[in-house]
């Protein structure tokens, strides 16, 4: 099966709860319909708020600002340097915006590609890219006071 070229990017800003699930699903059946295939490999991120703040105290919410129109020009530009570092199929990256409540899913990667390897390794290099380089702000709440997060958590290992 020969991938399509470029690879398929998909981009979502949401502003109420995701669906992960629902966006996948939708995700590969573009992909499908675009390619006129399916791939044999899918790697999904699905990242929860945590229920606690960077230092320890119980969360009530997270708020997360964004630059409309920039942001997805910028999570696109992310996600097509992987996809074309790895050569998969395609990229979707669903963000939410706005308030989110501890548990609930606050990313969706999915990168899909006819190798499980190239597929996991570009769904993990576009999350750290998320984390580290797209232009969101983000508060966190904690018993009535909004703390901006200066940046991310580094990933513990580095990646190959």
């Amino acid at each position: 099966m020969a991938q399509p070229a470029p690879a398929l990017i998909l981009v979502s800003l949401h502003p109420e709860a995701l669906a992960p699930g629902e966006l996948l699903e939708a995700w590969h059946q573009r992909v499908q319909r675009a390619s006129g295939a399916a791939p044999a490999a899918t790697s999904v991120f699905i990242g929860r708020t945590r229920g606690t703040t960077d230092a320890g105290l119980p969360l009530d919410g997270l708020e997360l600002e964004h630059y409309p129109g920039m942001t997805e020009a910028e999570l696109e530009r992310l996600a097509a340097e992987s996809a074309r570092r790895h050569g998969v199929w395609a990229v979707g990256v669903g963000h939410r915006v706005g308030p989110v409540a501890p548990g609930e899913a606050i990313v969706v990667v999915a990168v899909l590609a006819d190798r499980r390897g190239p597929a996991q390794r570009c769904c993990q290099e576009v999350l750290e890219a998320l984390k580290h380089e797209a232009p969101f702000w983000k508060r966190e709440w904690s018993a009535g006071q909004g703390v901006w997060v200066a940046g991310n958590t580094p990933l513990a290992e580095p990646l190959p």
